[in-house]
Protein backbone atom coordinates (compact mmCIF):
# COMPACT_ATOMS: atom_id res chain seq x y z
CA UNK A 1 0.00 0.00 0.00
CA UNK A 2 1.39 3.47 -1.07
CA UNK A 3 2.60 5.93 1.88
CA UNK A 4 0.27 8.39 2.88
CA UNK A 5 0.89 12.36 1.76
CA UNK A 6 1.52 13.13 5.35
CA UNK A 7 4.17 10.88 5.55
CA UNK A 8 5.65 11.46 2.50
CA UNK A 9 5.84 15.04 4.09
CA UNK A 10 7.27 14.12 7.30
CA UNK A 11 10.00 12.07 5.94
CA UNK A 12 10.61 14.78 3.82
CA UNK A 13 11.62 16.79 7.02
CA UNK A 14 13.99 14.26 7.33
CA UNK A 15 15.80 14.21 4.47
CA UNK A 16 15.86 17.71 4.61
CA UNK A 17 17.24 17.03 8.60
CA UNK A 18 20.05 14.74 6.73
CA UNK A 19 21.53 16.93 4.58
CA UNK A 20 21.82 19.00 8.13
CA UNK A 21 24.15 16.74 9.55
CA UNK A 22 27.54 17.94 10.07
CA UNK A 23 29.94 15.49 10.22
CA UNK A 24 33.59 16.23 8.94
CA UNK A 25 35.47 12.66 9.37
CA UNK A 26 34.21 9.11 9.30
CA UNK A 27 32.01 7.58 12.23
CA UNK A 28 32.48 3.91 13.21
CA UNK A 29 28.99 2.94 14.04
CA UNK A 30 28.52 -0.40 15.98
CA UNK A 31 25.39 -1.81 17.12
CA UNK A 32 25.54 -4.15 20.28
CA UNK A 33 22.73 -6.77 19.98
CA UNK A 34 22.33 -10.09 21.02
CA UNK A 35 18.91 -12.66 21.00
CA UNK A 36 18.50 -13.30 24.37
CA UNK A 37 18.24 -10.61 27.76
CA UNK A 38 21.21 -11.17 30.42
CA UNK A 39 24.12 -12.33 28.80
CA UNK A 40 25.55 -8.88 29.28
CA UNK A 41 25.16 -6.85 26.13
CA UNK A 42 24.66 -3.58 28.05
CA UNK A 43 27.89 -4.16 30.24
CA UNK A 44 30.13 -4.89 26.72
CA UNK A 45 28.98 -1.88 25.27
CA UNK A 46 29.92 0.49 28.02
CA UNK A 47 33.41 -1.58 28.94
CA UNK A 48 34.25 -1.50 24.86
CA UNK A 49 33.10 2.33 24.53
CA UNK A 50 35.09 2.53 27.94
CA UNK A 51 38.11 1.30 26.61
CA UNK A 52 37.68 2.51 22.89
CA UNK A 53 37.31 6.06 25.25
CA UNK A 54 40.62 5.24 27.02
CA UNK A 55 42.39 4.87 23.67
CA UNK A 56 41.81 8.41 22.65
CA UNK A 57 38.67 7.79 20.67
CA UNK A 58 35.79 10.25 21.07
CA UNK A 59 32.83 7.76 21.97
CA UNK A 60 29.07 8.11 22.14
CA UNK A 61 27.01 4.78 23.78
CA UNK A 62 23.17 5.33 22.91
CA UNK A 63 21.22 3.60 25.07
CA UNK A 64 18.22 1.70 22.73
CA UNK A 65 16.70 -0.46 24.78
CA UNK A 66 13.88 1.78 24.96
CA UNK A 67 11.79 0.54 28.02
CA UNK A 68 14.54 -1.23 30.10
CA UNK A 69 17.22 1.24 29.72
CA UNK A 70 20.44 0.67 32.32
CA UNK A 71 23.65 2.11 30.28
CA UNK A 72 23.15 5.18 33.10
CA UNK A 73 23.07 2.71 36.07
CA UNK A 74 26.12 0.87 35.12
CA UNK A 75 27.85 3.90 34.95
CA UNK A 76 26.22 5.56 38.51
CA UNK A 77 24.74 8.71 36.33
CA UNK A 78 21.65 10.21 36.92
CA UNK A 79 20.17 11.39 34.20
CA UNK A 80 17.64 14.42 34.22
CA UNK A 81 16.40 13.80 30.57
CA UNK A 82 16.38 11.07 28.25
CA UNK A 83 15.45 10.07 25.09
CA UNK A 84 11.12 9.86 26.21
CA UNK A 85 12.20 14.37 26.42
CA UNK A 86 13.53 14.23 22.81
CA UNK A 87 10.30 12.40 21.37
CA UNK A 88 8.29 14.38 22.93
CA UNK A 89 10.19 17.38 21.65
CA UNK A 90 10.95 18.78 25.68
CA UNK A 91 14.56 18.57 24.52
CA UNK A 92 16.64 17.65 21.66
CA UNK A 93 19.15 14.91 21.25
CA UNK A 94 22.15 17.02 22.07
CA UNK A 95 20.68 18.61 25.38
CA UNK A 96 19.66 15.06 26.61
CA UNK A 97 23.75 13.71 26.13
CA UNK A 98 25.16 13.02 29.49
CA UNK A 99 29.20 13.23 30.06
CA UNK A 100 30.09 9.85 31.51
CA UNK A 101 33.92 10.18 31.74
CA UNK A 102 37.00 11.49 29.47
CA UNK A 103 35.81 10.88 25.81
CA UNK A 104 32.27 8.92 26.81
CA UNK A 105 29.05 10.47 26.71
CA UNK A 106 26.12 8.33 26.68
CA UNK A 107 22.36 8.72 25.49
CA UNK A 108 20.21 7.83 28.16
CA UNK A 109 17.01 6.21 27.74
CA UNK A 110 13.77 6.09 30.18
CA UNK A 111 13.19 2.39 32.24
CA UNK A 112 10.32 1.00 33.16
CA UNK A 113 7.89 2.87 30.72
CA UNK A 114 5.76 0.61 28.49
CA UNK A 115 5.05 3.49 25.93
CA UNK A 116 8.70 3.77 25.23
CA UNK A 117 9.13 -0.32 24.65
CA UNK A 118 6.04 0.19 22.24
CA UNK A 119 7.38 3.41 20.02
CA UNK A 120 5.15 4.07 16.43
CA UNK A 121 6.81 4.33 13.43
CA UNK A 122 6.27 8.52 13.83
CA UNK A 123 8.12 8.14 17.35
CA UNK A 124 10.76 6.17 15.82
CA UNK A 125 11.06 8.30 12.99
CA UNK A 126 11.73 11.44 15.83
CA UNK A 127 14.28 9.33 17.02
CA UNK A 128 15.98 9.57 13.63
CA UNK A 129 15.49 12.82 13.00
CA UNK A 130 17.19 13.95 15.73
CA UNK A 131 19.77 12.07 15.30
CA UNK A 132 19.89 14.51 11.86
CA UNK A 133 20.78 17.48 13.80
CA UNK A 134 23.51 15.84 15.82
CA UNK A 135 26.45 17.82 15.04
CA UNK A 136 29.10 16.49 17.40
CA UNK A 137 32.60 15.24 16.29
CA UNK A 138 32.68 11.44 16.82
CA UNK A 139 35.22 8.79 16.61
CA UNK A 140 32.32 5.86 17.67
CA UNK A 141 28.83 5.41 17.65
CA UNK A 142 27.93 2.44 19.94
CA UNK A 143 24.61 1.16 20.12
CA UNK A 144 23.60 -0.57 22.92
CA UNK A 145 19.83 -2.28 21.50
CA UNK A 146 17.21 -4.05 23.13
CA UNK A 147 17.54 -7.68 22.97
CA UNK A 148 15.60 -9.80 20.62
CA UNK A 149 14.01 -9.12 16.88
CA UNK A 150 11.98 -5.93 17.77
CA UNK A 151 11.29 -3.17 15.15
CA UNK A 152 14.41 -0.94 16.74
CA UNK A 153 16.56 -3.68 17.47
CA UNK A 154 16.52 -4.47 13.26
CA UNK A 155 16.65 -0.84 12.63
CA UNK A 156 19.15 -0.12 14.37
CA UNK A 157 21.47 -3.05 13.45
CA UNK A 158 20.69 -2.89 9.84
CA UNK A 159 21.73 1.24 10.05
CA UNK A 160 24.95 0.24 11.66
CA UNK A 161 28.40 -0.36 9.99
CA UNK A 162 29.43 -3.25 12.63
CA UNK A 163 27.07 -6.13 14.50
CA UNK A 164 28.30 -7.63 17.04
CA UNK A 165 26.36 -10.11 18.65
CA UNK A 166 26.82 -11.40 21.87
CA UNK A 167 26.02 -14.95 23.49
CA UNK A 168 27.08 -16.89 26.22
CA UNK A 169 27.17 -20.60 26.84
CA UNK A 170 23.25 -21.67 27.57
CA UNK A 171 21.25 -23.04 24.55
CA UNK A 172 18.50 -20.50 24.81
CA UNK A 173 21.41 -17.49 24.51
CA UNK A 174 22.84 -19.49 21.15
CA UNK A 175 18.95 -20.67 19.83
CA UNK A 176 18.36 -16.98 20.04
CA UNK A 177 21.11 -15.67 18.52
CA UNK A 178 21.13 -17.42 15.67
CA UNK A 179 17.26 -16.42 15.22
CA UNK A 180 18.45 -12.74 15.32
CA UNK A 181 21.06 -13.48 12.99
CA UNK A 182 18.54 -15.33 10.06
CA UNK A 183 16.36 -12.57 10.91
CA UNK A 184 18.32 -10.13 9.80
CA UNK A 185 20.24 -11.87 7.05
CA UNK A 186 17.18 -13.48 5.44
CA UNK A 187 15.03 -10.73 5.60
CA UNK A 188 17.07 -7.59 5.88
CA UNK A 189 20.26 -8.07 3.86
CA UNK A 190 22.73 -7.96 6.57
CA UNK A 191 25.49 -10.66 5.98
CA UNK A 192 28.44 -9.55 8.40
CA UNK A 193 28.36 -10.02 12.51
CA UNK A 194 31.08 -10.14 14.54
CA UNK A 195 30.19 -12.74 17.55
CA UNK A 196 31.56 -12.03 21.21
CA UNK A 197 31.56 -14.58 23.40
CA UNK A 198 30.74 -13.43 26.90
CA UNK A 199 30.88 -14.89 30.57
CA UNK A 200 33.35 -18.06 29.31
CA UNK A 201 35.90 -19.85 32.01
CA UNK A 202 38.64 -19.34 28.73
CA UNK A 203 39.37 -18.64 25.17
CA UNK A 204 38.98 -22.24 23.68
CA UNK A 205 35.29 -22.02 25.50
CA UNK A 206 34.62 -18.65 23.49
CA UNK A 207 35.90 -20.63 20.65
CA UNK A 208 33.69 -23.13 20.47
CA UNK A 209 30.41 -21.15 21.70
CA UNK A 210 31.31 -19.22 17.93
CA UNK A 211 31.60 -22.69 16.20
CA UNK A 212 28.25 -23.83 17.37
CA UNK A 213 26.79 -21.15 15.67
CA UNK A 214 29.28 -20.55 12.71
CA UNK A 215 28.27 -24.14 11.70
CA UNK A 216 24.71 -23.72 11.67
CA UNK A 217 25.11 -20.33 9.97
CA UNK A 218 27.79 -21.76 7.53
CA UNK A 219 24.53 -24.66 6.57
CA UNK A 220 21.74 -22.78 6.10
CA UNK A 221 22.60 -18.92 5.46
CA UNK A 222 24.32 -16.72 3.37
CA UNK A 223 26.06 -14.57 5.77
CA UNK A 224 29.72 -14.50 7.45
CA UNK A 225 30.72 -14.82 10.98
CA UNK A 226 33.65 -13.09 12.39
CA UNK A 227 35.32 -14.26 15.89
CA UNK A 228 35.53 -10.92 17.61
CA UNK A 229 36.95 -12.60 20.69
CA UNK A 230 35.53 -13.72 24.27
CA UNK A 231 35.21 -11.89 27.44
CA UNK A 232 36.40 -14.30 30.47
CA UNK A 233 33.87 -14.72 33.59
CA UNK A 234 35.52 -12.21 36.14
CA UNK A 235 34.59 -11.45 40.08
CA UNK A 236 36.01 -7.95 39.08
CA UNK A 237 33.16 -7.51 36.49
CA UNK A 238 31.04 -8.16 39.07
CA UNK A 239 32.12 -6.00 41.95
CA UNK A 240 32.31 -3.18 39.35
CA UNK A 241 28.84 -3.09 38.45
CA UNK A 242 27.98 -3.58 42.08
CA UNK A 243 29.86 -0.14 41.71
CA UNK A 244 28.14 1.09 39.24
CA UNK A 245 31.65 1.84 37.10
CA UNK A 246 33.06 0.08 34.29
CA UNK A 247 35.75 -2.48 35.15
CA UNK A 248 38.49 -1.17 32.70
CA UNK A 249 38.65 1.88 34.87
CA UNK A 250 38.09 0.21 38.52
CA UNK A 251 40.02 -2.78 38.24
CA UNK A 252 41.88 -2.00 34.96
CA UNK A 253 44.19 -5.42 35.09
CA UNK A 254 41.40 -7.97 35.90
CA UNK A 255 40.86 -10.46 33.50
CA UNK A 256 37.70 -8.50 31.70
CA UNK A 257 39.46 -5.60 31.82
CA UNK A 258 42.26 -7.00 30.00
CA UNK A 259 39.86 -8.63 27.42
CA UNK A 260 38.02 -5.75 26.75
CA UNK A 261 41.19 -3.63 26.34
CA UNK A 262 42.16 -6.03 23.37
CA UNK A 263 38.73 -6.10 22.12
CA UNK A 264 39.11 -2.72 21.77
CA UNK A 265 42.22 -2.42 19.99
CA UNK A 266 41.08 -4.88 17.32
CA UNK A 267 37.54 -3.11 17.13
CA UNK A 268 39.88 0.20 16.29
CA UNK A 269 41.76 -1.64 13.09
CA UNK A 270 38.58 -2.59 11.46
CA UNK A 271 38.00 -0.53 8.35
CA UNK A 272 35.96 2.63 8.34
CA UNK A 273 34.13 2.91 5.17
CA UNK A 274 35.20 7.05 3.79
CA UNK A 275 32.61 6.63 1.59
CA UNK A 276 29.27 5.56 1.58
CA UNK A 277 28.36 4.38 4.90
CA UNK A 278 31.28 6.11 7.01
CA UNK A 279 29.82 9.07 7.93
CA UNK A 280 26.50 9.68 10.73
CA UNK A 281 24.31 11.00 8.05
CA UNK A 282 25.13 7.75 5.94
CA UNK A 283 23.20 5.95 9.46
CA UNK A 284 20.87 8.35 9.46
CA UNK A 285 19.80 8.01 6.33
CA UNK A 286 20.11 3.77 6.41
CA UNK A 287 17.45 4.55 9.62
CA UNK A 288 15.17 6.52 7.54
CA UNK A 289 14.58 3.44 5.02
CA UNK A 290 14.25 1.08 7.37
CA UNK A 291 11.43 3.20 8.71
CA UNK A 292 9.86 3.87 5.44
CA UNK A 293 9.74 0.09 5.33
CA UNK A 294 8.17 -0.78 9.11
CA UNK A 295 5.57 2.17 8.43
CA UNK A 296 4.38 1.12 5.19
CA UNK A 297 3.94 -2.21 6.29
CA UNK A 298 1.42 -1.15 9.05
CA UNK A 299 -0.32 1.07 6.51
Amino acid sequence: MLISEARREFMGDQAAGLRRVTTVRPIRVIAVTSGKGGVGKTNVSVNLGTALANEGKSVLIMDADMGLANVDVLLGLRPSYNLSHVISGERSLEEIILPAARRLSIIPASSGLKSMAELSPAQHAGIIRAFSELSQNLDVLLIDTAAGISESVISFSRAAQEVIVVLCDEPASITDAYALIKLLNRDYGVHRFRILANMVQGAQEGRELYNKILKVVDRYLDATLDFMGAIPYDEYLKKAVQKQRSVVDTYPRSRSAMAFKKLAHKTDNWPVTTAAGGHLEFFVERLIQSNQLFGAAQL
